[in-house]
């Protein structure tokens, strides 16, 4: 499955909520805003957090343990108990989601990066069957998050720092991917860090599979926001967008000041004065991605942004 080209980009814009339809530069409106769910039960449930009306893409994280003969774990951190079936009642709130036009993926990684990795080319895809047996459109007897199929997988990996390393996530996600079918697209995001390349996703990245990919801004990169200087966020947001094949690019933010160690926080007036103007000028600009909704809730970061990036009404009761 090859990446998609710009001419036909439109196209599947209809399937991942108008990700990037913005064609001329500065255009506000146009993009989608993502957020991560399911690590702090203070965050409140995930209906709720739909039907703010905030987000356009929420990412279930996180299956912390998987591949290399592992028994798969979903940790959603005092939600629910997914060991004893305690998950099983989400289904309700996804399918919710989803009959509000958001789209809700299952998140990769968190955690200890050693619980997840991948051995070879087959365990990734046993890895694919899994998944798409247990989250997807399969038919598992036993499904973690209940009945309901979510949209697609998000690569939300670590680990690995060498050219050498072979991890096989770009075997992950082609098999992923190979599971779409005419009306019923498996949808592919992966959260990379803004210094390019991705040194864990490098491979997936470049095999052209994703639909969109959330670079953070944040967590002590050398690329991240800073008011006084702009210059290297700018260089790094270019690269990736000339050199990503992905549909979309997302921008991505802490939702808080404490929402990410490292800093790179954007406060939400600077955002839409100073980050908004430039990334949105870019073709593949998507939107933005903050981590997570639990700091969103506190802070109203995605309501504070949202007429800026989205088709707006806010909904401030988030």
């Amino acid at each position: 499955m090859t990446f998609l080209k710009l001419g036909s980009l439109f196209l599947s814009l209809s399937l991942l909520l108008n990700l990037a339809a913005t064609s001329s530069a500065g255009q506000s409106g146009g993009g989608a805003i993502a957020v991560y769910w399911g690590q702090n039960p203070g965050e409140g449930r995930l209906s709720k957090a739909c039907r703010t009306g905030n987000y356009d893409f929420v990412n279930i994280a996180f299956l912390t343990a998987f591949g290399g003969g592992r028994s798969p774990v979903l940790d959603l951190s005092g939600h629910c108990n997914a060991s004893r079936g305690g998950c099983a009642a989400l289904s309700r709130d996804i399918r919710t989601c989803q009959k509000l036009g958001v789209k809700v993926l299952l998140s990769l990684g968190g955690g200890d990066a050693a619980s997840h990795s991948l051995d070879s080319a087959e365990d990734a895809r046993q890895v694919a069957e899994y998944l798409y047996n247990n989250f997807l459109f399969g038919k598992a007897f036993s499904r973690p998050l209940g009945r309901a199929a979510l949209d697609g997988v998000d690569f939300s990996v670590a680990g690995g720092s060498t050219r050498k390393d072979r991890l096989h996530w770009e075997d992950l996600a082609g098999g992923l991917a190979n599971y779409s079918r005419e009306g019923r697209k498996v949808l592919l995001t992966a959260a990379a860090d803004c210094e390019f390349r991705d040194r864990t996703l490098k491979r997936a990245i470049a095999a052209g599979v994703f639909d969109a990919v959330w670079v953070r801004f944040f967590g002590g990169a050398t690329c991240q926001y800073s008011p006084e200087n702009l210059l290297p966020m700018k260089l790094s947001w270019e690269r990736w967008n000339a050199k990503a094949k992905a549909a979309a690019l997302f921008v991505g933010l802490p939702a808080a000041e404490d929402a990410a160690a490292g800093g790179g926080y954007v406060p939400p007036e600077n955002f839409t004065a100073q980050v908004l103007p430039f990334v949105s000028g870019y073709p593949k600009y998507g939107g933005v991605m903050l981590w997570d909704r639990y700091y969103d809730a506190a802070n109203g970061y995605s309501a504070q942004v949202k007429c800026e990036v989205k088709d707006c009404e806010v909904n401030t009761d988030i």
